[in-house]
């Protein structure tokens, strides 16, 4: 797949460290990296307050300063050896962080973040299904210590005939093409109508050796992907995001959240 345009969400994490070498592998020799240091301005206190002293308003502003800073000096470390040069670059946005980085993704082929954001500063916690929601780009969400060279058997699709999905084939056929092989995988009730005949003879015109897997959705969509995920080992898992409320999603924990949160490989999301 040509990918020319890459963004990286780094917050300094070591989840943000990963996908950004993992973007620098798919980025190749041609393509751009850039990461971006998304933060939130939001203070427990109003530094602006008229009660609050000058020097105290000294102390908040150089803390803030003194852990974009570090961010920073973590990026600088790191961009040595991932061979990128002048195609290597790195930018501050403040604002909310997914809201900040859904405006950005929009100018690039792809967002690339990684997955636990566990002990990551509040003021650059991100939401990859927030972000896919309000981005309109799809959005890989890499697991620690995933290398994009490596190449496994296969791919996975999980299709449900839903318009995300669909929305996430497109965007990523050309990193299907790439690997060749595709299980199209159909969970939970078979008579939901899905496809996949379609599917599979839309690939194989990509030239992608595609088949078709159905399995139960015991004890649970989410569960059941992440186990056939773990067991069979795809270099990429490639999802629609839910089709429901954010509102619902995030009340009652869905199938995106968890898949997202506990993926063994990466995953593509599209919304």
């Amino acid at each position: 797949m040509n990918l020319y345009n890459i963004l990286v969400a780094f917050n300094g994490g070591q989840a943000s460290i990963t996908a950004l070498k993992y973007a620098a592998q798919l980025a190749g020799d041609r393509g751009h990296v850039t990461a971006l240091l998304a933060h939130s301005t939001h203070e427990v206190v109003d530094p602006n307050s008229a009660w609050v002293p000058a020097r105290a308003r000294e102390i908040i502003a150089e803390a803030n300063a003194d852990i974009l800073n570090e961010i920073e000096r973590q990026f600088t470390v790191v961009s040595d050896g991932l061979g990128l040069g002048d195609r290597l670059h790195f930018a501050r946005a403040a604002g909310r962080v997914d809201a900040v980085l859904a405006e950005h993704a929009r100018s690039f082929d792809l967002l690339v973040v990684g997955q636990d954001q566990a002990g990551v500063d509040e003021h650059v916690t991100l939401h990859p299904d927030r972000i896919a929601l309000m981005s309109g780009r799809p959005i890989l969400i890499v697991p620690e210590g995933r290398d994009a060279t490596a190449r496994h058997a296969h791919a996975a699709l999980a299709w449900d005939g839903g318009r995300a999905v669909a929305r996430a084939l497109s965007d990523g056929l050309g990193l299907l093409e790439d690997q060749g092989q595709v299980t199209v995988l159909t969970i939970g009730d078979e008579a939901m109508p899905r496809p996949v005949g379609d599917v599979t003879l839309h690939l194989s015109r990509h030239g992608v050796a595609a088949t078709h897997e159905h399995i139960a959705d015991t004890p649970g969509v989410a569960r059941a992907l992440l186990a056939w995920c773990a067991e069979y080992d795809p270099c990429l898992l490639v999802m629609g995001a839910y089709e429901h409320s954010k509102f619902r999603e995030d009340f009652l924990g869905g199938v995106t959240a968890r898949v997202l949160r506990s993926a063994p490989i990466p995953v593509l999301l599209s919304h």
